[in-house]
C-alpha cells in the first residue's frame, strides 16, 4: 500500500524549514544526550514509532546505553538510572506532552527550574514543543518507522 498522505516537507516547505530552524535553536546549549532522552519520552507518550525509532537510533550513535534506553519508558520506577536533572527533564516532558491531563504541575515546573535555571529551562521547553510537533507531523503523515528521511534533505 502506498502512502496517500501529503509529504509535509515538500508540501509546506516554508513551515517545514521554520520548524527545522526552531528545532536547532531549541537544542542550542543543551546536552545532546538529554535532548535525545526528552525526544524519546515524548515520542513514547505520543506513540510516534517513526520518531521513537529515529531518536533511539540517534541516542545509540551518541553513546547512550541500551540499558538506559530500555528504562526511559519506566523512568519513574527506575529513577536511579537517571540523574536528578534528567529526571526533572523527563517529568517536565511528560507534563507538557500530556498537558491535557491537568497542565504542568507547580512542583514539576519548580523542579525543572531548580535543575536548569531560567534560560536552560526555556531551551528545554522549546525542545519539548518541537518534538511534540514532529510527532504530530509524523503520525498525521503516517511516516513508517525505520525510514529516516533526514539524510535526503
Amino acid at each position: 500500500m502506498t502512502n496517500s498522505r501529503i509529504n509535509f516537507a515538500k508540501t509546506a516547505p516554508k513551515a517545514f524549514k521554520a520548524l527545522i530552524g526552531f528545532d536547532a535553536a531549541a537544542r542550542a546549549g543543551l546536552d545532546p544526550a538529554l535532548v535525545e532522552l526528552v525526544q524519546i519520552r515524548a515520542s513514547q507518550l505520543n506513540r510516534c514509532a517513526y520518531c521513537l525509532h529515529m531518536h533511539t537510533s540517534d541516542a545509540r550513535k551518541a553513546g547512550e546505553s541500551e540499558e538506559r534506553l530500555h528504562m526511559v519508558a519506566v523512568w519513574h520506577e527506575a529513577g536511579h538510572f537517571f540523574s536528578e536533572k534528567e529526571r526533572a527533564a523527563l517529568a517536565l516532558t511528560e507534563a507538557v506532552t500530556l498537558i491535557h491531563e491537568g497542565g504542568v504541575p507547580d512542583d514539576v515546573y519548580a523542579g525543572a527550574l531548580e535543575q536548569f535555571g531560567e534560560e536552560e529551562l526555556a531551551q528545554l521547553l522549546a525542545v519539548v514543543f518541537t518534538i511534540n510537533t514532529w510527532n504530530r507531523i509524523a503520525i498525521a503523515g503516517a511516516k513508517v518507522p525505520g525510514t529516516d528521511e533526514r539524510a535526503a534533505r
